[in-house]
């Protein structure tokens, strides 16, 4: 599934979950491929991109979300979004609220990619 996947970015390991381009019928089975994925990969050890531009929360999606970052919690470093506009920042608020999860908010996957390069070097140094 290209929309739910690990991409390598200047050696660290970013799984992007991409809602742009999406049927309403795929969002589900692509929060099911990023829980399974995510999820079995070593605690704290996965940085994480949504892309949400163009795509529609409705209250079912936004329920469904919630559970997927409360389950991916463990696992995350740390968490961004991209192409949030209006409603979707209410819904993140809530899904951010419910999973205990910060998530950062970019306007383009590359600053998100950047910002991830910039968190994993301060991890070393």
């Amino acid at each position: 599934m290209e929309h739910a996947q690990f991409i390598e970015y200047k050696g660290i390991k970013i799984f992007v979950l991409d809602f742009s381009d999406c049927q309403p019928s795929e969002r589900y089975d692509l929060i099911e491929e990023c829980a399974r994925q995510v999820q079995s990969q070593p605690k704290k050890s996965v940085y994480a991109v949504t892309v949400a531009t163009g795509s529609h929360f409705d209250a079912a999606f936004v329920d469904k979300l919630k559970l997927l970052a409360k389950g991916n919690e463990p696992h995350v470093i740390k968490s961004a979004v991209v192409g949030l506009s209006g409603l979707q920042q209410i819904a993140m608020m809530i899904i951010s609220s419910f999973s205990g999860k910060t998530f950062e908010q970019f306007d383009s996957v590359e600053k998100a990619k950047e910002f991830f390069v910039a968190d994993s070097l301060g991890r070393k140094g």
